[in-house]
């Protein structure tokens, strides 16, 4: 039986902001621009949280459907460390303001950046199991912390969302179900013990997932014979922090196993990764759903005539990772380019940094555990006139006694 993502849309957010222009307000070492590979990051406001966002990218897929195969929808997981309350799970609000059938599980996973991925898998195998045919939706969401000013973190950190209708007809990607390898362990790199904290260490971090990278992929190998790097994969998509990593990353994986000289290594990374990086530098680190964005990258940019094995790798800190395989799906690019996520970054209002300043201030007023809120459309009125007015999005309006009240705008 084929199972896979049937199809999938991400949500870039309504703003952004110029990363060398956030460089040089910060007085942040210049010289380290290229080392991250970064153009711009995706900026929240504060009527946006995980579950707006969540929603936004889920819409246009859910909107495709008839009433009847809504109505077979009868799982959604949602994805996220940046979830809003310690028992209720983002999946409740999103079933709602999606208008799904009541019949239908609801809950939500963490796992750091990975989440996407064990949500996915999950929402996989419930697919391969069910005789009975139906839907599940997976949606990895999230949102930057917004204490990390003054860091090297801040330009790489984004927002948004990638939502993923999975099913027995895979038209993007059929998923090689259990050709994956894992590897995980303890370390204490990047977490966020407090709500409006993220903290760790970026070299243990970076070390971290360049060691899953090789232990994931070894695990592969070991389960999928006569697997080759070079002839097995036609492109990889790598969860990107920032794309930079991902071309170090692929540097190591290729030299652990293929004898190829550093000017081969690069052109196989233009070939088969550089694909999936144009949108994630353009958005920055959306975490759970980075790995995705990265797909979805790499779907819309690269030439899908006939079916071509993808090589994911997914790194969560903590830590969890998988490297696993799916067959993309000639037609897959035409199916995702009706959701224009190109447009929607190129359409993005480019935020001056006294602008990005004030909505960072804003959004500091709405942290985790936040009882009571109204969003004053008049702190920043002249933005959301260029950006949410009249885009039918879902925006958060409210949150009265901890319960959180939306609105389309």
């Amino acid at each position: 039986m084929d199972v896979g993502i049937e199809s999938i849309n991400a949500y870039v957010g309504q703003a952004c902001l110029d990363v060398n222009t956030l460089f040089r307000a910060r007085g942040l070492d210049s010289d380290r621009v290229n080392n991250l590979m970064m153009k711009k990051k995706s900026v929240g406001f504060i009527c946006e949280d995980s579950i707006t966002n969540a929603v936004n990218a889920a819409k246009p897929l859910i909107d495709s459907l008839s009433q009847s195969e809504r109505e077979r929808i009868e799982l959604v997981i949602t994805a996220t460390e940046s979830g809003v309350d310690f028992g209720k799970s983002l999946s409740t609000y999103v079933h709602k303001y999606l208008s799904l059938s009541k019949n239908c599980r609801l809950f939500e996973l963490k796992q750091a950046c990975y989440g996407g991925t064990a949500a996915l898998q999950m929402a996989a195998h419930f697919m391969a199991a069910n005789p009975f045919g139906g839907r599940a939706l997976v949606i990895a969401t999230d949102t930057a912390c917004t204490a990390v000013r003054m860091t090297y973190a801040e330009p790489s950190q984004g927002t948004g969302a990638v939502a993923m209708l999975v099913s027995q007809d895979p038209r993007i990607m059929k998923l090689e179900i259990g050709a994956s390898g894992c590897y995980s362990y303890e370390v204490m790199d990047t977490c966020r013990p407090e709500p409006d904290m993220e903290t760790g260490n970026a070299d243990t971090s970076l070390l971290s997932y360049l060691d899953c990278l090789s232990g994931a992929y070894k695990a592969y190998k070991e389960k999928v014979q006569g697997v080759d790097l070079i002839n097995s994969f036609n492109f990889f998509s790598f969860h990107t922090p920032f794309a930079g990593m991902v071309k170090g990353a692929h540097r190591k994986l290729m030299r652990e196993n293929c004898e190829l000289n550093p000017s081969e290594i690069e052109d196989d990374f233009l070939l088969r990764v550089a694909p999936s990086l144009i949108y994630c530098a353009q958005v920055g680190n959306i975490y759970s759903a980075t790995t995705y964005l990265a797909l979805c990258s790499l779907i819309d940019s690269a030439s899908v005539q006939s079916p071509k094995r993808v090589g994911v790798f997914s790194y969560g800190s903590g830590c969890s990772s998988e490297f696993y395989s799916g067959i993309l799906m000639p037609g897959s690019g035409q199916l995702l380019r009706q959701h224009r996520i190109d447009q929607a970054l190129t359409s993005r209002y480019e935020l001056s940094m006294e602008e990005y300043e004030h909505l960072l201030n804003l959004n500091s007023q709405c942290k985790f555990g936040t009882k009571n809120m109204h969003v004053k459309i008049s702190d920043f009125e002249s933005i959301y006139r260029k950006t949410f007015e009249g885009s039918g999005l879902l925006t958060l309006r409210s949150i009265d006694n901890y319960y959180r009240h939306y609105d389309w705008s």
